[in-house]
């Protein structure tokens, strides 16, 4: 009786284990996102597929990118920080856009495969290596820079450029990669989970928008950025995603880099300073509210676009177990600046001849309740909104998780799901311990901490966060200290009342630095020339 009773239980756990398939994965990632745009994160922008993620799974309001674009995405594909695997610059050693991954470091695609995971990539790379030869089995690659919104040319399907034609808008067509992905995973795989990395452009400059986009947001900001980061807030407050003051604004905080040339070209409207808003001219007003009307109708394109790749998820019956993220690679741009073909100041703005900027007015109010903006490691550069949505995987429905995470933590995270491990070795090369960790646990609660501190290291910035307590510092400035359970928004320094607290959490950031330093030089290639960049503003 007790070995029929045995044998009875072991295949009940046997049916349930093979009754719990893997699932699969999709990453979404915008561009240049603040931690305030999406709806569901206390923005007035339309986000109602990103609400809806959010209202029937879980919102992070302490997690964090990288401050930049290619290392946050080399530091979300690997599980590593960006400076360890050479994707960003350090102390002592040579990184960035150019930089070139230790053999030890695989991508998340490619980790996945041995799982039986088949892996489809639509939208911005800026990873170093070619997609299909790092775990893709598709490729939609947008590298011809941010000039490409209404360009077809700045984009290559599995390798092959595409040929420019009318009506092409990027957002859209980045969706229409990854719906035509899923169809021929439906169709060809349907017994193989799919990890779908979905990484929109959108908002990153130029502002370029469809123009009934942009009608739909026409008058919505002449309150102006004060108004707005007021508003939010107190949604934000209501929604319980913040309960710490809001940062006063830094009126004499501009953009990261200085181009003068840029000023000139933009004319009277643009201003570079996050001046009171009354004391802006009609034609500044005007000219910055036009400039957030369009990064507001990009996101809401981003939204649209992303509903119509979770619709084919639902008709291929594999909305139940999709694990959905979402994510921003690093806080709103205060960047002013004019590339490629140029700005015409007759064209309607957000067309493809103009080239616009959001600045550091409106960047404040989209980075809201936060100090900063990208590029900087406070807390403006580094925080991204999180959603996570997974209806057989996550029993939460509309809750909040306060524990404090990174992008290094997805790749643990996917790979425990996927039943894996990170691999010990790779390409022949033994791998250093991921500082990744697996965010499984706080898919069911909040608890433990999962990190004893994150470091961050970006342009001469610097910072650490060890439990509430954060260190920070602007390049070759002395540390500041805040307290974010009670000082989120970094308003006040508590440097000189704690310098030993500062003292030890410096000497901690010194060693990881040194740490991830022999990393980064370990087998390194010849070093990169730097490209040219602008000048600092005084301010800064």
């Amino acid at each position: 009786m007790k070995l029929t009773s045995l044998a009875l239980t072991l295949t009940l756990l046997a049916g349930a284990a093979a009754a719990a398939p893997k699932p699969n994965v999709i990453f979404i990632l915008a561009d240049d996102m603040g931690f305030s745009d999406a709806g569901c994160y206390g923005g007035e922008i339309a986000t109602p597929n990103l609400d809806g993620l959010a209202k029937n799974g879980l919102r992070f309001t302490q997690f964090y990118n990288t401050a930049r674009c290619w290392p946050s995405r080399g530091a979300l594909m690997t599980g590593y920080y960006a400076q360890q695997i050479r994707r960003d610059a350090m102390p002592g050693a040579q990184g960035g856009g150019q930089g070139i991954r230790p053999a030890w470091a695989p991508l998340l695609s490619e980790m996945l495969k041995p799982h039986g995971y088949r892996s489809y990539h639509s939208g911005k790379w800026h990873i170093d290596g070619d997609p299909l030869k790092n775990g893709f089995e598709h490729s939609y690659q947008i590298e011809g820079g941010q000039n490409a919104y209404f360009k077809a040319s700045g984009v290559s399907e599995d390798g092959a450029p595409l040929a420019d034609r009318d009506g092409f808008y990027v957002t859209i067509g980045t969706a229409d990669h990854a719906v035509r992905c899923l169809k021929e995973h439906a169709e060809k795989h349907a017994g193989e989970p799919f990890f779908e990395y979905l990484a929109f452009i959108a908002p990153h400059f130029p502002l370029h928008a469809l123009p009934e986009d942009i009608e739909r947001y026409n008058g919505r900001y002449a309150a102006g950025w004060d108004a707005m980061r007021e508003a939010r807030y107190a949604r934000m407050k209501d929604m319980g995603l913040v309960t710490t003051p809001l940062a006063p604004i830094q009126r004499d905080v501009g953009p990261p880099y200085h181009f003068p040339d840029a000023l000139a070209k933009l004319g009277a409207g643009e201003v570079n300073r996050p001046l009171p808003w009354p004391d802006l001219t009609a034609e500044q007003q005007a000219f910055q509210a036009t400039k957030m009307s369009i990064h507001a109708a990009m996101i809401d394109r981003m939204d649209r676009e992303i509903g119509r790749v979770l619709d084919q998820v639902r008709a291929m019956g594999a909305w139940d177990n999709t694990l959905v993220f979402f994510a921003s690679d690093n806080g709103a741009s205060a960047e002013i600046m004019v590339r490629g073909g140029g700005h015409d100041p007759k064209a309607p703005p957000g067309s493809a001849a103009t080239y616009l900027c959001l600045g550091p007015g409106f960047s404040g109010a989209a980075n809201t309740p936060l100090r900063r903006h990208k590029t900087w490691v406070h807390e403006g550069g580094i925080s991204t909104p999180l959603i996570a949505h997974w209806p057989a995987g996550i029993a939460a429905r509309g809750e909040l998780r306060h524990t404090p995470a990174h992008l290094i933590d997805i790749a643990p995270t996917v790979l425990e799901l996927a039943g894996a491990t990170p691999p010990a070795e790779w390409g022949g090369k033994p791998a250093p311990a991921r500082p990744g960790r697996s965010l499984v646990p706080v898919f069911k609660a909040d608890g433990k901490p999962l990190h004893e501190d994150l470091w961050w290291c970006h342009e001469g910035h610097r910072a650490l966060r060890a439990g509430d307590w954060k260190i920070v510092a602007l390049k070759d400035g002395e540390w500041e200290l805040f307290n974010l359970a009670a000082d989120r928004a970094e308003t006040s320094n508590l440097a000189t009342k704690h310098p030993e607290r500062v003292r030890e959490m410096a000497a901690r950031w010194e060693a990881l630095t040194a740490e991830f330093r022999e990393q980064a030089l370990k087998d390194a290639p010849p070093p990169q020339p730097k490209k040219a960049k602008g000048k600092k503003p005084a301010a800064e």
